[in-house]
């Protein structure tokens, strides 16, 4: 069997498209599928390490963009959407795979237009709130529909969409206090604050929330996710902001969190500060740990803050727009969770009931079975 996953390089596409990829890989060796290729295709491998670990190809294609607003580089991009259409088109008559599964984004357009024209089986999966423009359009042929928010289904075709939830991997399920305390040399019984500014950080959240670090420490402790492009400059106002306290130990700084630092992070933290993108919700969802959501204002179709209000409404978190956020509002709202134990309780099952954990398992299965379908169809033999 050969499967396709196409969607945007960013983590809040590439995550979900790993955790899938792996219930793929484990249900296809319990119903004893000797032969699986998973392909990855799009504008960067992301993590080529998790590609390589995980035993997924990767096939570049760059395509255009199409801005919602009057730009010279529309035009550029849609001569880079037609050779990108071309490439997809040669991709998929050369591999033919028995089934696409993509995440939406402008890069899943030509792959998923070319799986159009040649028959081949497509699921999709639209993480956010209000579906994307590709997604919006994919609907229209996609075999099957995988949603994460209750409220997205009034936008596809209910008889082919299923409200699943957003896929998250198993690996950063669980976690050690033990573990933790030693992994970031943390003290035991002191309250962890664990900030997450998506895959590529967010750069706001870390200015403010440096504003805030030294009075945050004298009580709690800090696990703070950077961004790879923001750790320098981070860690250099950090060394001058803390050089005097005599607790700079308890702020633990890293530009990105591997699986394992994440599992352990999340086992400790008691709050989590964090953009609203569909993957961090859900797995803090998964974790159970209240949350205060900083939506990103320039996000496409203002989807990240669609999602947070969403996710609010269950009473899992509290949001602080980007244009009111400042160190005092931040400080209180912090400290206002972590000294009301009634209320982090009621966050915390208020997101273990929002959660779906079981959604990567769920779609990989559907992905199979679309699959095996496609197989018997054409007598497993390409044409």
């Amino acid at each position: 069997m050969k499967i396709v996953m196409t969607g945007g390089g960013s983590g809040g596409h590439f995550t979900p498209l790993l955790a899938v990829a792996r219930e793929i890989r484990r249900i296809a060796d319990e119903e004893k599928i000797v032969s699986l290729t998973i392909l990855y295709i799009a504008d960067q491998p992301f993590d080529p390490e998790a590609l390589r670990m995980d035993d997924i190809q990767f096939i570049k294609i760059s395509s255009g963009k199409m801005r919602r607003y009057a730009s010279l580089w529309n035009i550029v991009d849609l001569f880079k959407t037609c050779f990108a259409l071309l490439k997809a088109f040669w991709i998929l008559y050369r591999e033919f795979p028995d089934v696409v599964f993509s995440k939406g984004g402008f890069v899943s357009f030509p792959i998923l237009a070319a799986a159009r024209f040649y028959g081949i089986p497509v699921i999709i999966h639209e993480s956010d709130s209000v579906p994307g423009r590709v997604n919006a359009w994919a609907a229209k042929f996609a075999d099957r529909i995988a949603i994460s928010f209750p409220e997205t289904l009034q936008y596809f075709p209910k008889e082919k969409t299923a409200y699943l939830g957003n896929p998250i991997r198993s690996r950063i399920l669980g976690g050690n206090e033990n573990e933790g305390l030693a992994l970031f040399a943390l003290e035991s019984h002191v309250p962890v604050i664990l900030v997450l500014g998506g895959s590529q950080g967010a750069q706001s959240i870390n200015t403010v929330f440096l504003q805030i670090v030294g009075e945050l420490i004298e009580t709690c402790q800090v696990i703070h996710q950077t961004g790879k492009n923001n750790y320098t400059d981070v860690l250099k106002q950090a060394s001058v902001l803390l050089e005097k306290s005599p607790h700079r130990s308890r702020y633990r700084l890293f530009p990105f969190l591997t699986e394992d630092q994440l599992r352990n992070a999340s086992h400790l933290a008691r709050v989590i500060v964090s953009r609203a993108g569909a993957g961090a919700i859900f797995e803090i969802a998964a974790w159970g740990i209240p949350s205060i959501l900083i939506p990103l204002p320039e996000a496409a179709a203002d989807h990240q803050r669609h999602n947070a209000y969403m996710y609010a409404r269950n009473g899992a978190c509290s949001v602080i727009e980007e244009s009111n956020l400042t160190p005092t509002v931040l400080l209180n709202e912090t400290r206002k969770i972590l000294s009301d134990d009634e209320r982090r309780n009621r966050m915390s099952a208020a997101a273990q009931k929002f959660a779906r954990i079981d959604a990567a398992e769920k779609i990989a299965r559907e992905v199979i079975l679309l699959g095996l379908h496609k197989q018997s169809y054409y007598g497993n033999k390409r044409p």
